[in-house]
């Protein structure tokens, strides 16, 4: 399985190319109008408040004038949203690891984005592949969680990708397609400018393996291809799609300099303030 996951990491990006897609063009000339997002997901981290606090303000220091004009966020566990909101200082925003997509009444250990708009709450993760795998969030729960947040006036960063098996079988197109249509079922163009797109091939988290910048750049501008053939090409085009898989500060400026990767969903590394700081300070190359 390694030889195989090699040979196609070291393959053309050919097979994910958008061309069959009602013949809507691969958007990479709009990256200038599209704000770079570079976020953070602490899953089931750290373990105590003091430790998020800390954490959040190392982070929030690495936020200087000299930075990139880039959004920054942090989605963080229930219990460390208000102290880490009060530890950056306005910085940068501090949004939920996930919701529930009902208003209220007998759902014991649920959070509902009333509650999260209610402590000043603007951004909200669906679909992230652990939910999908570990609690067997489906597609049609995902789209009550983006509809719910979007009534809610929040945004949502609704996160799609592919497993290793539909990786080496050329399915990534596939299987993001499914998941963008299904996920924004009822998301009106309008609505669009309250939601991001988090790629994270699932073969990536955690395990240290990256997409080439050429593969992941691909399957991004597959995604965009696909909100083109939803809604139109000015959707596809203002829509932000952050790269989601083991994002690293060695792995972070190639990534930043595709036209179609507008930003990071970072796991691992934003645990840690000074490798997320320097993710966040990236360094795109300009094109010539």
């Amino acid at each position: 399985m390694k030889l195989a996951l090699a040979s196609l990491l070291a393959g053309s990006a050919a097979a994910f190319a958008p061309a069959a897609l009602s013949g809507h063009r691969a958007a990479s000339t709009e990256l200038l109008a599209r704000k770079p997002f570079i976020s953070g997901n602490w899953k089931l981290n750290p373990q105590s408040k003091d430790e998020a606090v800390t954490l959040a303000k190392d982070i929030a220091a690495s936020i200087t004038e000299g930075s990139p004009d880039a959004d920054v966020a942090l989605f963080v566990p229930y219990v460390f949203i208000e102290s880490a909101m009060g530890a950056v200082g306005g910085k940068l925003s501090v949004g939920a690891e996930g919701v529930c997509p009902e208003g209220n009444g007998a759902y014991t250990g649920a959070i509902s984005t009333a509650m999260l708009n209610s402590i000043g709450v603007q951004w909200a993760l669906a679909g992230h592949s652990e939910r999908r795998v570990i609690y067997g969030e489906t597609d049609d729960y995902i789209n009550a969680q983006c509809l719910k947040i979007i009534d809610e006036g929040m945004s949502v960063m609704l996160c799609i990708g592919e497993s290793l098996a539909e990786f080496e079988q050329d399915l990534a197109g596939s299987v993001c397609a499914v998941q963008l249509k299904k996920g924004l079922k009822g998301v009106k163009k309008e609505e669009l400018d309250r939601v991001a797109i988090a790629y994270e091939p699932v073969w990536a988290i955690g395990t240290g393996k990256v997409a080439t910048p050429e593969i992941a750049q691909s399957v991004h501008a597959t995604c965009r291809a696909i909100i083109a053939d939803m809604y139109d090409q000015e959707a596809a085009d203002n829509v932000r799609i952050l790269y989601g898989g083991s994002v690293t500060p060695e792995s972070v400026d190639d990534l930043m300099s595709q036209p179609d990767i507008d930003g990071a969903l970072v796991g691992g590394a934003s645990l840690d303030s000074e490798k997320f700081g320097r993710i966040i300070n990236f360094k795109a190359a300009v094109p010539v």
